[in-house]
């Protein structure tokens, strides 16, 4: 069993960053892909991000991002500390959920929430003047 914990969300104004983490435990780390979805209110869970198994940021074929996100989200993972990051830049209006990260033991990058086994509880971004 393998249990998450976000951290990081909070408030910020458009345009500002935030850096978030999952904290992972209860399972080797490093053979799950991990996600990072997000939940604005009346909307559907949608992805946002996901980085491979064993994968290192720094190699693009190991991540893969939701269009909205692209070029201003950057996910990374450091297995030595079983942590996901998901740094946010130029936010905007739009990024406003709770945001979510997922496990999952495989060696693809899927981006459906079905298709994931372990889930934290959420940490709230909010992006206002």
């Amino acid at each position: 069993q393998v249990q998450l914990v976000e951290s990081g969300g909070g408030l910020v104004q458009p345009g500002g960053s935030l850096r978030l983490s999952c904290a992972a435990s209860g399972g080797t780390f490093s053979s799950y892909a991990m996600g990072w979805f997000r939940q604005a209110p009346g909307k559907e869970r949608e992805f946002v991000s996901v980085i491979k198994r064993y994968g290192t940021w720094t190699y693009i074929a190991n991540t893969f991002y939701a269009n909205s996100v692209k070029g201003r989200f950057t996910i990374s993972r450091d297995n030595a500390k079983n942590t996901v990051y998901l740094q946010m830049n130029s936010l905007t209006y739009e990024d406003t959920a709770v945001y979510y990260c997922a496990a999952v033991a495989t060696g693809g990058m899927p981006s459906m929430p079905s298709e994931y086994t372990y889930w934290g509880q959420g940490t709230q971004v909010t992006v206002s003047s």
